[in-house]
Formats: structure tokens, sequence, C-alpha cells
């Protein structure tokens, strides 16, 4: 066994100094997008990423770096070629929308939605799908270099969340790129992995935060909703919100708000079940005589196992 894992380990070197790959996306892992979930390495109907956390589901081939809301994939993001390679083929003109929303049209086998593939030599081949409806920018047969935009972040295809999926083939072999070599690990650096430079497995984070007068709305939340530069002292309450991605039971989130006379909320949220994406607020009802006018701050982090795994803050004023 031991002579199998050091044969594992040396095969999985030889790939990476063979074929390395930049992260597909123009924006800043843990900031601006994360992934969501990470190629299933559970051989059986469970689910389970290279770390053996949750953030993955059954039968998943590939790797999902998502935006947190829809406007951020309105805004523009994009899409980079992983490596130097050739276009063996793209779709584009499918639409920009979750395939179980009102309205969406039958997929027909086109579960990519919009996508390229490239062919990177050796055998190694990736494919990149979900991506905005007239984005791309190459064609078959073109040559592309590692970075160069080839489209931009979608909602095309069986998604129902902004993002691209990358899957990775060598020899037709589906293949992690966090852990290629694909011995049992829950390390979350487990070794050598595909990337030219190391990407941090993040197992959970508050990916939008902000402050309102009233419960907002988990969809709108989702959208891009923004806190306003002011808001009424008189409004019927006020209340700190956030959105988790990742969240697992046992995780402890601690959301405080608090104004110009101190603290306004100071809560901790006890999480009860493991979930892609989730969301929750905490706040008062407004007294008789309103806020206080003032800047106020909100603060939400998150602990798993007594660490802080990230700690979001926003501020507003009350007027």
């Amino acid at each position: 066994m031991r002579a199998l894992a050091a044969a594992l380990l040396l095969a999985a070197s030889a790939a990476q100094a063979e074929f390395a790959m930049v992260p597909p996306v123009d924006c800043t892992l843990g900031d601006t997008c994360f992934i969501q979930n990470y190629f299933d390495t559970d051989p059986g109907p469970g689910r389970r990423d290279f770390a053996c956390g949750h953030l993955s589901y059954d039968g998943h081939d590939g790797t999902d770096f998502a935006l947190p809301t829809l406007a951020a994939m309105q805004a523009g993001v994009d899409v980079l070629a992983p490596a130097d390679g050739k276009v063996l083929g793209t779709r584009d003109g499918m639409p920009d929308i979750a395939f179980n929303a009102p309205g969406a049209p039958p997929l027909n086998g086109r579960d990519c939605g919009n996508g390229v593939a490239i062919d990177h030599g050796g055998g190694w081949v990736t494919q990149l799908c979900h991506m905005a409806k007239g984005s791309i920018q190459v064609t078959t047969g073109a040559q592309v270099t590692a970075g160069q935009p080839i489209g931009r972040i979608g909602l095309s295809g069986h998604t129902e969340f902004p993002h691209v999926h990358l899957s990775v083939r060598k020899n037709g072999q589906k293949i992690d790129p966090f852990h290629p070599s694909g011995t049992d690990s829950c390390d979350p650096a487990p070794g050598p992995s595909l990337w030219a430079k190391p990407l941090a497995y993040l197992p959970a984070a508050i990916t939008g935060i902000g402050m309102a007068a009233s419960p907002p709305d988990f969809d709108a939340a989702l959208a891009g909703l923004a806190t306003p530069d002011t808001l009424a002292t008189n409004g019927p309450a006020l209340l700190v919100w956030a959105v988790l991605m990742g969240p697992s039971v046992g995780d402890r989130l601690i959301m405080r708000l608090t104004g110009p006379q101190g603290s306004v909320v100071e809560e901790t949220v006890l999480l009860d079940k493991d979930q892609a994406r989730s969301f929750r607020y905490s706040g008062r009802r407004t007294p008789p005589n309103g806020w206080p006018p003032g800047p106020y701050t909100a603060e939400v982090t998150l602990i798993r196992d007594n660490k802080v795994l990230d700690t979001g803050t926003i501020s507003t004023s009350l007027r």
C-alpha cells in the first residue's frame, strides 16, 4: 500500500510538472468570488470534497467558481483560459436563466450551457461551462494562452447561480485539480495540485452582509441587495443580515450592530445543518422615539471549532 501511495504521489508530481493552470476567473477568490463546489471525491452515493468537507454534490466532476450575486454577474467578470491550448469547440446563444426558473427553455442535453473546450496537449483537456450569453470571445481552432479572456461568467445551462464550471480530463479521465493523485486525504493542502500557484481551500465564507429597516428577502440578497447610504431613524426596525457560503452543523454566527449609544444587537446563532448557501438576520424593532441619529456599524463573524473562518463589516447612517 505504501508503494502504491508513493507511486500515485510521484504521478501527481509529474502531472503538475507537465500541466499547470491559472484560476479561470478574473476575480479575487475569497473576496469577490469563491469556490461553491469542489470535485466529488466520494466514490459512493454521498458527497465529499478533497478536504472531506461538504462543498460538493454527488457526482460533481469539476470545480465551480461562483459570484456572490447576480449584480456581480451583470457587471461582468471574465472567464480566463486556464492554460495554453487550442480551442476544441464552443457554444453560445443560450439564455442566462436558472434551469428551474419559470420560463426556462429545455436544455436538451446542453447542460454545460455556453462554454468552451480547450485541448492543452499531452492528453489534457479542460471545459468551461455556464458562461454568459453572447460573451464567448474565441472560435474553434483558435490558439489561446493562459489567462486570456475567453468569455464571461453567466447563468446558462444546468445551473442555479452565476458561476463557471471547470472540468479537467487527462486522456478522458476526470481529474480533481486540487488533488490529482486521487488518494484518500482530508488535508486541505494535500500535496501537489494542478495549480501553478496553490489556491487555498475555503471551507465557508460570508459572501454578503447588509443593514436594513425590515427583513430582506433571500432572493433579493442573492440578487445584490445594497445597504442604503442612509436609513430613517423611524423605520419599522433595524437589523443586520448575512449570506453564508458553506455553513456546517455546529458553526456559530455572531451578529453585532452598534450605534451612537452602543450595542443595538448582539446575537450568536448556532447553525444546525450543512448548506451550500444560507441566509440569516438579526435585529430589533424601532423604539417609540426612534433610533438616535448617527453612524451605525454591523459586524458578522463565522466561527467553526472555535476558529474564525470569516468576518465582515458594513456601516451606514441613520437620519
